[in-house]
């Protein structure tokens, strides 16, 4: 893929980068949207493609980005398609933090050691280039601002964005309302984008841990061998985004 053009999870991370404090807004849900994020730019690079609510494996050779090309070897040893809410809410060990160290060794981030109540060991991350980060703001804005149809990345941005929680980050308060309505909306511009971040929401609201009903009316069992009309499949209950890190990261 080459370095021309940053990810969509790099890009999703500098958004939820808050400049100041160095930390990262919605860090558990970050961790969901970051895997996403990857669906969606192996999805662009040609190498997946949705299939119905799954993800299928259609070009198996390596981006050359080895973070996602290790996501991708993964999802190629499953044989088979797998859900969206099943691979999102699969485990997710230090996921945050690799890109952390990932945009670190890229130099778009710097780490700045500190500590916590004066014993724990943190680390806070700064921006090395706020340019970039407002680059990527402004695509959100002028999205939202002049109504036009975006293009597929930063539909999908927007759509992960809003899944993860961080509306009320970008814009916030009262004020912010509208903005943050008009990028929810912006989820249905891209297909790809769509299909994941509601896999992201499910997994947040719990809906992967809801087993198949049948849609027999009361009183009445589906034909036996289940049969029935169930609802879609919701996949797998989220696990913790816990990875070990050498560094606490201050959130």
């Amino acid at each position: 893929m080459g370095r021309s053009r940053r990810t969509l999870p790099e890009e999703l991370l500098l958004l939820a980068l808050d400049p100041t404090t160095g930390t990262t807004a919605q860090p558990q849900s970050l961790d969901l949207g970051l895997a996403g994020a990857q669906l969606v730019e192996l999805a662009l690079a040609g190498r997946i493609a949705p299939d119905g609510d799954r993800i299928a494996v259609v070009v198996p050779r390596p981006t050359g980005d080895p973070t996602l090309d290790c996501a991708l070897e993964l999802l190629r040893r499953r044989g088979a398609p797998v859900r969206a809410v099943h691979w999102i809410g699969g485990p997710r060990l230090g996921l945050r933090q690799t890109y952390l160290s990932h945009l670190e060794r890229c130099g778009m981030v710097h780490a700045v050691a500190g500590q916590m109540c004066g014993v724990l060991p943190t680390t806070r991350y700064q921006a090395t280039d706020t340019e970039i980060s407002r680059e990527i703001r402004a695509r959100l804005d002028s999205a939202i601002r002049t109504g036009v149809p975006p293009d597929p990345r930063t539909a999908a941005l927007a759509a992960l964005a809003h899944a993860v929680g961080l509306g009320k980050h970008l814009y916030p308060g009262n004020e912010g309302r509208s903005s943050r309505s008009r990028l929810r909306d912006l989820i249905r511009h891209d297909p790809m984008g769509g299909l994941v971040a509601h896999a992201v929401m499910d997994v947040q609201n719990g809906a992967a841990a809801q087993p198949r009903r049948s849609s027999a009316p009361a009183g009445r069992q589906a034909p036996a061998g289940g049969r029935g009309t169930p609802e879609p499949a919701r996949g797998v209950p989220a696990q913790p985004h816990r990875g070990s890190m050498a560094r606490a990261v201050a959130h």
